[in-house]
């Protein structure tokens, strides 16, 4: 494997636990963690601002702005050198220094390792309570149409 494609990869390992940290919950974060915060360095104390949301008209149609989301993001350092960075929707600066901890602890432990088994299990978890809301919603979904008159 040439390091381009390792390196891909290993950016793309990243980029899905970074977006299931984004999904969880302050409370599922601590949870990974454990009792024992690891050692670190605050780089960027967490702090919040704005992004802007892009919509498609259809989800596949032409790029619109959607709107405002609120983001509040971290930056730290663990003391074997490892960085960690996060970003959350809303004003949780707690949650995004815990995902930013854990983000520089999933960086440093080789993949399979504990930590990384646990972020695929909430991966999981995650995944069927988006299926079950998209039954959910697809189970009162209504068909309307119209009838022509006289045709």
């Amino acid at each position: 494997m040439t390091t381009d494609t390792a390196q891909k990869s290993e950016t793309t390992q990243r980029q899905r636990w970074m977006a299931v940290l984004a999904r969880a919950s302050r409370a599922e974060i601590a949870e990974l963690i454990g009792p024992d915060l690891p050692r670190h360095d605050i780089l960027k104390a967490p702090e919040t601002g704005t992004v802007m949301v892009e919509g498609r008209a259809g989800g596949a149609g032409r790029r619109f702005n959607l709107g405002e989301a609120t983001v509040t993001r971290c930056i730290v350092r663990l003391d074997d050198g490892a960085m960690g960075f996060s970003y959350a929707l809303g004003r949780d600066g707690r949650k995004a220094r815990l995902a930013a901890v854990l983000d520089a602890r999933l960086q440093a432990e080789a993949p399979g390792a504990a930590l990384h088994r646990a972020v695929d299990a909430l991966a999981d978890r995650q995944s069927a309570a988006r299926v079950l809301a998209s039954r959910k919603a697809a189970a009162t979904k209504v068909d309307f149409f119209t009838l022509v008159r006289g045709a």
